[in-house]
């Protein structure tokens, strides 16, 4: 019982002195704090750099102690310098490139060299009633700016597509840790099958397409600068794709044109492909086809065309791809116009029109020209007859007209006085004429015959008074 009661004795003992260890310990970490921004610092050669460390004690200290150790890779650490309250002692090696002002436990470094990349380590200790430390490590990366980064091109020379391939590569004059980023018109690359990457900068193209066709640029960039290449643009031989036929005038309805009758219309014949095309026009027959033109352009004479409907066809080469395309249409002529139509629609009734409206016109012309001369020619034959009347009547024509021969000037008074035969005849008023011609006057017509008659009488009345 003896020895379980020392047993137990000791083990309460020793549980007593952990404790004290741990509080100890506990008050000892609590009385002293450091921190850093990071654990990380960049920096550029040529420039300074400062490592920044800010610490805090909550005991009193007599005197303060910091000390910056420098340790590259698999090398020891060496010394660089140290500070006991406000007296800076260097490292005589490293004197004019380290320097700090304590209190301040930040370290700056003058101009930073590749050989300043590494670790850092910082101590503090701070004296009291007893001597507390703390250690702090920081690690630097030197950078060094990238250069404008430059690019070649393999091949040289212009690729075909589908068979040749492209091996671009970036490079730099100057730069630390550089990474490539590969631009086409201005938008990075996405990783596809026929895209290969690799980290020295160079970038492949695995059997080359059109699609591939544009504006490279290479992005050299590091931690602390980026720099783009110019632009360089590879040469992509393709085609031909997209082979279409178009007009300056007709209608198209998928690959048929109608064509104005009498019209002349050009046809183009276009293909995307590099280099250009050489074009071929060939009119098609049920038996045979005859290329009747070279060129882009193929301009058709619609009135020396004697068939209404023709089949044509335009075939596009490229020599370098060895590839060709052609494309079928069909023309044909007749007339689009729909005024031209309405105006065709309407010929046959028009000259229908015109011709019955000409007959009438000339139908009434020679109607009002025939009753004319019928009219006069009716007039005329009563005189005719009047010839067959006695000698006396002549004569007494003779002795009132005043001439000698009355009958060779009968001709012309009968129709030089040819009364209107519709206004009625006036008998004369005068009392030298008798009754008996009144009366005689009255029961004929009245013609030229009788107005020569009654004038005459009335005259010789008169000489009779």
């Amino acid at each position: 019982m003896g020895q379980d009661a020392s047993m137990e004795l000791l083990s309460g003992t020793s549980y007593l002195l952990n404790i004290t260890l741990y509080a100890l310990l506990l008050g000892t970490c609590s009385a002293l704090k450091i921190r850093i921004p990071s654990p990380t610092i960049h920096g550029i050669e040529g420039r300074p750099l400062v490592l920044p460390v800010h610490y805090d004690s909550y005991v009193s200290a007599s005197e303060i102690q910091i000390i910056w150790l420098f340790e590259r890779h698999q090398t020891p650490a060496m010394f660089l310098l140290s500070s006991i309250n406000h007296s800076v002692v260097s490292d005589l090696e490293f004197q004019h490139k380290f320097t700090l002002q304590p209190p301040n436990a930040s370290l700056l470094i003058y101009s930073l060299h590749l050989r300043d990349e590494g670790n850092y380590t910082v101590k503090v200790n701070i004296k009291g009633n007893t001597t507390i430390s703390y250690t702090q490590k920081i690690d630097v990366i030197v950078h060094v700016p990238v250069s404008k980064p430059t690019i070649s091109i393999q091949p040289p020379h212009e690729v075909v597509e589908y068979i040749g391939n492209i091996t671009f590569h970036c490079a730099v004059e100057k730069g630390t840790r550089v990474t490539y980023v590969w631009l086409r018109d201005g938008k990075p690359l996405e990783s596809s099958p026929s895209y290969n990457f690799y980290q020295n900068g160079t970038f492949l193209i695995d059997s080359v397409m059109k699609t591939d066709i544009g504006n490279y640029t290479c992005l050299a960039k590091n931690y602390v600068s980026q720099m783009e290449s110019d632009v360089i643009t590879p040469t992509i031989y393709y085609g031909p794709y997209g082979l279409t036929v178009s007009s300056d005038k007709g209608l198209k309805v998928g690959e048929v044109f109608t064509v104005d009758i009498g019209e002349s219309i050009q046809f183009d014949c276009s293909a995307d492909s590099n280099p250009p095309n050489t074009f071929s026009w060939i009119q098609r027959t049920q038996n045979s086809t005859e290329i009747i033109n070279y060129g882009p352009y193929f301009k058709i004479l619609s009135d020396k065309v004697g068939q209404k409907t023709v089949d044509y066809m335009c075939r596009a080469y490229n020599n370098i791809t060895g590839k060709r395309d052609e494309t079928q249409f069909t023309v044909i002529y007749a007339s689009t116009d729909p005024q031209k139509l309405e105006q065709n629609g309407n010929t046959y009734p028009l000259a229908a029109i015109t011709g019955i409206s000409l007959f009438i016109i000339l139908s009434m012309c020679l109607l009002f020209v025939w009753k004319k001369y019928h009219y006069r020619l009716f007039r005329a034959r009563p005189w005719k007859i009047q010839h067959n009347r006695p000698s006396q009547e002549y004569r007494r024509t003779q002795i009132f007209s005043g001439h000698e021969d009355a009958m060779n000037d009968f001709g012309i008074y009968e129709f030089v006085t040819l009364p209107d035969p519709y206004v009625p005849h006036r008998v004369p008023s005068s009392k030298s004429v008798s009754v008996s011609n009144a009366s005689h006057a009255q029961d004929t017509s009245c013609t030229v015959y009788e107005v020569i008659q009654h004038v005459p009488e009335q005259q010789h009345d008169n000489r009779e008074e």
